[in-house]
């Protein structure tokens, strides 16, 4: 065992031991990115290390088949938080590791979402790149979430006296700030009843993982005050969608690979937008993986529709944003489209692979846009090349099945399952019979 890993296992025992914790929640993602957990109490925490805990693969959405069932979750030490005390439900200290699982021999299995993103990290590593994400995270806070009628009528930045919402979301940051989760800042958002709250830049694995925390401290502050947050790409008719704007950049070392000392963006950093504008159409079913995703992504409330970059136009499908003078680790670039419902560690994986080969291909940056692309006419577009994201989730499917570079990214156990449940998802909405259609048909056909 190397040094480090031993060192941080000898923490968590301690650690544990010391302050009583009486469980520790080891979590892992299926393939949708829901957040499954197993607790176990400390006495069994040092054979957790050694040698994982079991369960049945078959009974986890996206892994294994029956004949293939048995799964190990390992726990990662260097994941280790003690939740708020606010979080359980006794008022004793319970932690949480994230896990990584493997087969019952050790080795890596090809279903597990954070092995997916270990893999391209890995990639990217041996290319002498570290890659780091900034996710700007919004929901929306409901009543309950068979009520979903918003809470305020605020609009984005507001500013309302007796708001509970302002309480709300102290309450939520100080867990994740509890949790070792660093929060940049927090707001009110567009539409009624929705909310930013943006974590920090770090690490594309650390911020997955902080990203499955915070969905569930978020979800869980807003129970305790009898309310429902949602991230729900687009809960209200007619008002903006809730999205995952998510800011990326490469690491050669202490050195931003993106910046450059003249302005703009480095060859590097333009040939990895270049990468992910190649494969956009691509990747969209992992960046937006749901039915519902596809309201967002409609003209007038700056979510994109066409794949384009800007550095200033918000509905573009990546924006790049002017590098702060004098701070070169500022330089970055936002990638629009992501939703907060989507499972981070595959969103990052095939972001960061798009990028890659954009990076390996040298492919050239295509014009920037900054005119309102909406407004121009199907001929025009063509001639710039800026094509049209998928319009629903049967096209983006399409898009995925004939990638061989998501294929790659995801491996092909998760590629082919991710496939599978979403096309079961789309035929089941194709089947049914929606209120908008009693309403239109009923009377008048």
């Amino acid at each position: 065992m190397d040094d480090q890993p031993a060192r941080q296992i000898e923490y968590v025992l301690r650690t544990v031991e010391e302050r009583n914790i009486r469980f520790i929640r080891l979590w892992f993602t299926d393939v949708l990115g829901f957040l499954k957990s197993v607790a176990i109490t400390p006495a069994e925490l040092e054979h957790g290390f050694d040698a994982g805990i079991g369960f049945d693969g078959s009974a986890i959405e996206g892994f294994a088949r029956v004949q293939e069932s048995d799964m190990v979750a390992r726990p990662d030490p260097s994941t280790f938080q003690i939740l708020p005390p606010s979080t359980t439900a006794d008022g004793f200290l319970e932690a949480r590791m994230f896990c990584d699982v493997t087969m019952p021999d050790g080795a890596a299995f090809p279903g597990d979402p954070r092995w997916a993103l270990r893999r391209m990290l890995e990639k990217a590593s041996s290319r002498g790149f570290t890659f780091y994400v900034h996710p700007e995270m919004e929901f929306f806070l409901f009543k309950s979430a068979k009520d979903p009628v918003p809470l305020d009528t605020g609009s984005y930045f507001d500013l309302t006296p007796l708001d509970m919402a302002q309480d709300f979301r102290r309450e939520a940051i100080n867990r994740l700030e509890a949790m070792g989760i660093s929060v940049e800042y927090s707001h009110h958002e567009v539409a009624p009843s929705q909310h930013e709250i943006d974590l920090r830049f770090a690490d594309a694995l650390t911020t997955a993982d902080n990203i499955m925390t915070y969905r569930l401290i978020v979800k869980e502050a807003a129970a305790q005050r009898g309310m429902h947050a949602t991230f729900m790409p687009k809960p209200l008719q007619g008002q903006w969608g809730s999205g995952m704007h998510t800011h990326v950049s490469l690491f050669e070392g202490e050195t931003n690979a993106f910046y450059d000392r003249n302005g703009g963006l480095s060859v590097t950093g333009r040939r990895f937008v270049a990468g992910v504008l190649a494969h956009a159409r691509e990747i969209t079913a992992v960046l937006n993986q749901w039915v519902n995703s596809y309201k967002r992504l409609v003209p007038g409330y700056e979510a994109p529709v066409y794949v384009c970059w800007s550095h200033t136009l918000r509905s573009a499908f990546i924006r790049v944003p002017g590098a702060k003078p004098k701070k070169a680790a500022s330089a970055r670039v936002e990638i629009r489209s992501p939703d907060p419902a989507c499972n981070p560690y595959l969103a990052f994986a095939v972001i960061l692979a798009a990028g890659l080969d954009g990076i390996e291909n040298k492919l050239d940056l295509m014009d920037e846009v900054g005119e309102d692309v909406d407004a121009m006419s199907a001929d025009e577009r063509g001639k710039r090349g800026i094509a049209a994201l998928p319009g629903d989730l049967s096209e983006a499917l399409r898009e995925m099945e004939r990638s061989e570079l998501v294929a790659e990214a995801l491996g092909e156990h998760i590629f082919e399952r991710l496939l599978r449940n979403k096309r079961v998802e789309w035929d089941t909405y194709k089947a049914y019979v929606s209120p908008f259609e009693l309403e239109r048909y009923l009377p008048v056909l």
